[in-house]
């Protein structure tokens, strides 16, 4: 299987996860600005530093009217072990599967060994819904070691929403 490339200004696809806590995520149909953040899972200690930002920054996000929340193919107990021990207040969506990691264009990897996970996962994306459902800001790493810097994204988005910045990339 192949994984297709997400183009900029697309809209996101229409996709629902269980969220830790109970409910559903589904970014397509929220309304106002949205970040996705995908993390590889419960295995990677980057990833958990990278959520501990992204709380810490959460109230900025809010402010600035952007809804976030993070999701990773980590099954309920996985997910939820994370959110607890780190008491993430935003939603963490879990179950990703790996047809839908292809279709968002994110790179999937195997775990090297038992001990790293049980399933395959994504490596980290990050998607930047606008209010009308197009993605504007689309971020896909091959490894853990490569994200965007969340402030400079907050600010990033504050600056697109004011000045009605175009999609750029679509050319």
């Amino acid at each position: 299987m192949t994984s297709t490339k997400f183009t900029a200004g697309a809209a996101f696809p229409d996709m629902t996860w269980s969220v830790v806590g109970g409910g559903q995520l589904d970014i397509s149909k929220q309304d106002g600005w949205r970040l996705l953040v995908i993390y590889r899972g419960q295995h990677c200690p980057l990833c958990k530093r990278y959520l501990n930002t992204l709380n810490d920054l959460a109230d900025a996000f809010s402010a600035a009217q952007i809804s976030v929340a993070a999701l990773s193919a980590d099954s309920r107990d996985q997910a939820q072990a994370d959110a607890e021990q780190f008491g993430w207040t935003f939603p963490v969506g879990y179950g990703l599967t790996e047809p839908q990691m292809r279709e968002l264009g994110l790179y999937v990897s195997s775990p090297r060994s038992a001990a790293e996970t049980d399933h395959l996962f994504s490596e980290p994306g990050l998607f930047v819904i606008n209010p009308q459902g197009q993605t504007p800001i689309i971020d896909v790493s091959n490894a853990p070691f490569v994200r965007p810097d969340l402030e400079g994204l907050l600010n990033g988005l504050k600056f697109i929403a004011d000045k009605d910045y175009p999609i750029r990339g679509t050319a």
